[in-house]
């Protein structure tokens, strides 16, 4: 057995593109439009990592997805979790839970799905902002 992509579907296709690569830093993989379904894929991985694919599913006709939350969480092991964090933060993303161990935060993505960001190799020092900082809504 071999994990191949975990799916999640999305309202705005742009929008998360944004999110997911602009501001999270995937790349897109590869891309499949299927007019007979109406519906695109979008695959997307770290760079460097295409072990553990995204799959974005956009249906075409407008649909109103809930649960997000059901769905868990997305997780992905990062270099500097302060620097992403504050890069999401300029970006406009609420910073859900901040890292204030250096060590783990999460973010939600524009269709609520729940992203952790988990620091690579040993915990940053504990800093401000983060070390203050609140959390915000639920994650």
């Amino acid at each position: 057995m071999k994990y191949l992509h975990t799916m999640v579907r999305v309202t705005d296709l742009e929008a998360s593109l944004d999110f997911y690569c602009n501001n999270l830093g995937l790349v897109e993989v590869r891309r499949k439009e299927v007019p007979a379904g109406r519906f695109t894929l979008v695959f997307l991985a770290a760079p460097g990592d295409k072990a553990g694919e995204l799959e974005l599913t956009w249906n075409w006709d407008p649909e109103e997805y809930t649960g997000g939350r059901n769905f868990g969480h997305l997780a992905y092991a990062v270099d500097d979790i302060y620097g992403l964090c504050q890069k999401l933060m300029d970006a406009g993303v609420t910073i859900n839970r901040p890292p204030r161990d250096g060590h783990m935060a999460f973010v939600r993505s524009p269709d609520g799905i729940s992203i952790e960001l988990i620091q690579k190799g040993d915990d940053l020092p504990a800093t401000e902002p983060w070390l203050s900082m609140p959390n915000e809504g639920s994650w």
